[in-house]
């Protein structure tokens, strides 16, 4: 990186010089950041991330090593010139870019890239009955189709709160009327879909007649909190769940899952567009700057 020279300027009373505006530096302080966020972000969010963790979280160590690198550099010019330079301008914008890509890429990957790749990971069954399957049997699914007389049954679902609402509702099965089972180990759950003293289970697809099927619930946190929701419903409506599992209710649960990669996508896309808006923002108050620069 070549720092930038320096005008006359004549007519002043003491000595004054102004930085010239360098194309080339310009061009290099505005794409050079963004492509290594770019580069960041990509790398936190995609599937290597999720298969091989040590190698990404070495590559992004590597791109801070490249960082300490430069601010090195940066130093010696600085220490040399003792005024702003596009070199420093580099420096500060690379060090910006690098922790917004950690952040904004282990944000994306937890949000869209992890839970996509876990429920590609587990067993999908296509025919699951509420009726004679158990939770035991079904375990290793990570989306369960229930058939098209699965509904939730409403009047026995449960509300848990404990700063949020932990909501859940059982699934079962009707044939004119819901019909009663003798085992209820699967329930449809969601967040804050619920009210604590009536049961009005509002979470999900639960009003679409066309909903059949759950995408398993993942997290860990919430897991235990929902068991303490089911025991509250088993308690008071006299039911039996010998091993709960919960799932989000909706139409198609293979669809659902793939919403999750098309939002890495999306995320990520307008991550690369929000950068290089911010990018373009910093240069140009870079430009305003170093041309007003004056230097005794």
């Amino acid at each position: 990186m070549i720092p930038t020279g320096y005008l006359s300027r004549p007519g002043f009373g003491r000595k004054s010089a102004r930085q010239r505006l360098d194309v080339l530096s310009v061009f290099q302080c505005l794409f050079l950041p963004w492509l290594f966020f770019c580069a960041i972000f990509a790398l936190l969010s995609c599937s290597l991330h999720y298969y091989r963790p040590t190698l990404t979280y070495i590559l992004v160590a590597l791109g801070g090593l490249l960082l300490a690198t430069l601010c090195w550099t940066a130093f010696r010019v600085v220490k040399s010139l003792q005024e702003p330079s596009w070199y420093t301008f580099l420096f500060a914008t690379m060090v910006v870019a690098w922790l917004l890509g950690v952040t904004f890429g282990n944000m994306n990957f937890a949000a869209t890239t992890s839970p996509y790749f876990s429920y590609l990971n587990m067993d999908v069954l296509p025919e699951v009955s509420v009726e004679q399957s158990t939770g035991e049997e079904v375990m290793p699914a990570g989306r369960a189709y229930f058939g098209k007389s699965s509904v939730l049954d409403i009047r026995r679902s449960m509300a848990f709160k404990n700063v949020d609402t932990y909501c859940v509702a059982p699934i079962t099965t009707k044939k004119g009327v819901v019909q009663p089972l003798a085992n209820y180990d699967f329930w449809a759950v969601g967040l804050n879909c619920c009210s604590l003293n009536t049961a009005d289970f509002h979470c999900g697809e639960y009003e679409n007649p066309n909903a059949h099927s759950g995408l398993r619930l993942l997290n860990d946190e919430q897991r235990s909190f929902y068991r303490l929701a089911v025991e509250q419903a088993t308690a008071a409506y006299s039911l039996k769940a010998e091993h709960p599992l919960f799932f989000y209710w909706t139409e198609d649960a293979t669809a659902e899952m793939d919403s999750f990669r098309d939002n890495g996508y999306k995320y990520f896309l307008l991550g690369m567009l929000g950068h290089f808006a911010f990018q373009t923002i910093c240069v140009l108050v870079a430009i305003a700057a170093f041309s007003n620069w004056d230097f005794a």
